[in-house]
């Protein structure tokens, strides 16, 4: 039995102060220039709630340290498409860990790629959208998690 259980609740359930409280580690993360004061104010909550619930409330993806995820991708067989892959995954601060692709068969190619995923700063999901964009990325899908 679990003394203190977890819970997953959409954000748009919360109440306002935990909103707020994402709001200034998002903001914190995002500009570490910026000091917890500061981002208080802008969000708008004193810092002792800030400092009350920030260890407590965070986005699911960021709850498991060391997470992987491996990603499969349809590729055009064209100049820079896995390029463009791979620095899109590196701006999104993806640690790849391994990469195999396939010989391309009828102007495709199947790569799949393997990255730690703990220090991203979005969603899971909102990498896949972002990478079914580039240009050549024919098909996108999560195909295991670790």
């Amino acid at each position: 039995m679990v003394d203190d259980p977890y819970f997953l609740i959409r954000r748009s359930h919360l109440p306002d102060v935990l909103k707020r409280t994402t709001q200034v580690s998002e903001l914190l993360e995002q500009h570490p220039e910026i000091s917890v004061i500061t981002a208080v104010k802008q969000v708008g909550i004193s810092r002792s709630a800030y400092y009350k619930y920030k260890d407590v409330v965070r986005p699911f993806y960021s709850t498991k340290e060391d997470q992987m995820v491996t990603v499969a991708l349809t590729l055009r067989h064209e100049a820079g498409v896995l390029s463009e892959v791979l620095n899109t995954l590196a701006a999104l601060m993806a640690n790849i860990l391994t990469i195999n692709q396939s010989l391309p068969l009828q102007g495709l190619a199947t790569v799949i790629i393997s990255m730690e995923i703990s220090n991203m700063r979005v969603e899971p999901s909102s990498t896949l959208s972002t990478l079914s964009e580039i240009p050549g990325v024919e098909q996108v899908s999560i195909v295991g998690r670790g």
